[in-house]
């Protein structure tokens, strides 16, 4: 149950925001929400007695500077009661990974994760990878740390196992077996290369291995192939060799993790320095290890690793089933909560541990190993890129090193599929999290980007402008706008900004050199006539390297918008003709041009479509056909 415990007629501030919320709070197991002027969210905690642990925040001496602030920026609260502590952490963990709320520890994670995918509701199931939510009638394995080592999985289970990868549509069109077959990586269902019992055998074979179930496979293929080659079947000896070749690079130990000591679970280790944190995750599953990736959770610098870890480990796995074991490398508190919750989440008992001695010991060690080396590279590249912005700002007369620095840049082909784009650079790189795509919805004459970035600036700067003047998003209103353009790029953009109203932004334009030779660029800013950098400067890598990460960004936005299009036809806009009756429609007729100038009783002919739809399609594309 949600409620919201708020303004008071003379609305309290602070503290006695915090009392007037305690004259209905609960004793019970639940979530509150401290909510600042604007309505924003400023914190988000569980409580397994809300009215207790609230009251806790009345006593400010005993508060930290941090919770101190929070508390006098508080204006009311809300909260949501839950049956359990266990369902407050994990409902905790989603608002805060939902809202972002900037006094709580966050973990920025907005990847999705890949894993192998097996269809179960099909003659010869297919093998591929599958990212976002399951689908209905298929198995699935993972989560793996990246699209490399997924496919990299997926090349070599192809290779043992021979499932197909191609979809439903492609294995139905067709008539000879694709290259993969040829290459001993499929074995061609598609044209009746192997029965349907055999495939179905291989299908279960790679289930079973998936699952670490057949330890044997290797011996039992080594057989088989000694008898193929005792009988003089050599290709299908050769064939059963490859396979075992890539069972063996399947089946081989990682130098990291032993499947001896870990076979189901996540390996998780935090290491700080400086106030600042690291944790490597460790993905094994059936004893293989399925990669591994490095987070840097954004929090106060006097938080604690175990708090850190714990807050990371209940956001982590928000969106995600945890395995049967997590191993992490500090005693954690709320662990018994903590540890409900994953089991919750799970549907089957989870446990966290924290070795202390053998194999898996070492397991955690290498992990904190990795998460401290990963840390010091982070802090090494974060010094240079302190050293690269604070050359930027004595470039451009900023009083400060930018904190964000916005590159804008557009794409189109004769004004079709237009796109602008922006990429943020700011103290961690590139911020790709921040960066935006826009379709261009206004008429574009091709060649006039004038027009285009007019649009994509008063898009960006109409919602930026109404959120700085309400107090929302401080973080995201630039220091510094780049523009890919010259003399004349610079005087539009100026203008597009005077006439929004747009103050405190130094604008920058970079023009290509003479030949548009990198290293030889122009800028133009407002207080200085264009000018030139050292062709060595760093300064002017890192503005080149902003400049080049717009223009990659615009054009992959641009192909991606462009192969959409591509994929439509004008089949798409006929009432009742979904992806089914495409397919067939397309397979009949060889293609949209054909299904329009097919007659009605080929269109009546066709597979799947009967009088009715048949009449339906030919009236659409001949509108003053009278049905007669």
């Amino acid at each position: 149950m949600t409620t919201a415990i708020s303004d008071a007629p003379t609305r309290p501030v602070g503290v006695d925001a915090i009392h007037h919320a305690l004259r209905t709070m609960p004793q019970a197991p639940g979530v509150y929400r401290m909510l600042g002027e604007k309505g924003d969210v400023l914190y988000v905690g569980k409580a397994l007695n809300l009215k207790k642990r609230v009251t806790s925040y009345t006593h400010v001496s005993r508060l930290t500077e941090r919770l101190r602030r929070m508390v006098s920026e508080t204006r009311s609260m809300e909260i949501v009661t839950t049956h359990t502590e266990a369902e407050a952490l994990l409902l905790e963990a989603n608002y805060i990974k939902r809202m972002q709320p900037r006094y709580n520890i966050l973990l920025r994670d907005d990847k999705s994760y890949p894993w192998i995918m097996l269809t179960d509701r099909h003659d010869f199931p297919q093998i591929s990878k599958h990212r976002g939510k399951p689908v209905k009638g298929a198995s699935y394995w993972g989560p793996f740390a990246s699209a490399w080592s997924v496919n990299q999985t997926l090349n070599l289970l192809q290779r043992t196992f021979l499932l197909r990868s191609c979809s439903d549509s492609e294995m139905q069109g067709r008539t000879r077996p694709c290259l993969l077959h040829q290459i001993h990586r499929c074995s061609a269902p598609c044209t009746d290369r192997i029965s349907r019992e055999d495939y179905a055998e291989l299908a279960a074979q790679a289930r079973s291995f998936l699952a670490g179930k057949n330890p044997d496979m290797r011996e039992k293929l080594g057989r088989e192939m000694e008898q193929a080659a005792g009988a003089l079947e050599f290709e299908r000896a050769a064939a059963i060799r490859d396979r075992i070749r890539g069972l063996s690079a399947l089946q081989q130990d990682s130098s990291v993790i032993n499947p001896s000591s870990v076979s189901d679970a996540d390996i998780i280790a935090i290491w700080q320095i400086a106030g600042q944190s690291c944790i490597q995750v460790f993905f094994i599953r059936a004893g293989r290890n399925n990669g591994n990736r490095a987070f840097f959770p954004s929090h106060a610098r006097d938080e604690n690793a175990p708090d850190v870890l714990a807050a990371f480990i209940g956001q982590f796995y928000d969106d995600k089933p945890p395995p049967a074991q997590v191993f992490v490398n500090q005693d954690l508190p709320e662990l018994d909560v903590l540890t409900a919750a994953l089991s919750l989440r799970r549907g089957r008992r989870v446990e966290i541990l924290h070795p202390q001695r053998g194999e898996k010991r070492g397991v955690i060690e290498h992990a904190a190993l990795n998460a401290r080396e990963a840390l010091e590279r982070r802090m090494a590249e974060s010094a240079g890129q302190a050293k690269l912005l604070q050359g930027v700002a004595d470039l451009f007369g900023l009083d400060a090193p930018p904190k964000r620095i916005e590159t804008y840049d557009n794409s189109h082909i004769q004004g079709a599929n237009p796109y602008g784009v922006m990429v943020v650079g700011g103290p961690e790189g590139f911020e790709k999290r921040a960066y935006r795509k826009f379709s261009i919805k206004g008429p574009v004459t091709p060649g006039d980007d004038f027009a285009m970035m007019r649009e994509v600036l008063e898009r960006r700067f109409r919602r930026a402008l109404k959120d700085r003047e309400e107090g929302v998003r401080p973080e995201d209103w630039p220091d510094i706008l780049l523009i890919d353009g010259g003399a004349g790029q610079y005087t539009a953009v100026r203008g597009v900004l005077d006439e929004l109203g747009v103050t405190g932004v130094t604008l920058v334009g970079i023009a290509k050199g003479p030949d548009r030779d990198a290293g030889r660029e122009w800028f133009h800013t407002a207080d200085r006539p264009p000018f030139q950098l050292p062709p060595r400067d760093p300064v002017l890598y890192y503005l080149q390297r902003l400049r080049d990460e717009a223009h990659r960004f615009a054009i992959t936005t641009h192909r991606a918008g462009r192969s959409k299009t591509l994929v439509r036809s004008e089949l798409d806009d006929i009432p009742g003709v979904g992806p089914a009756r495409k397919r067939a429609l397309l397979k009949h007729f060889g293609s949209a041009r054909g299904v329009r100038q097919a007659g009605l009783g080929e269109l009546e002919h066709a597979p799947g479509i009967n009088r009715d739809m048949a009449r339906v399609i030919y009236g659409f594309f001949h509108p003053d056909w009278t049905g007669e």
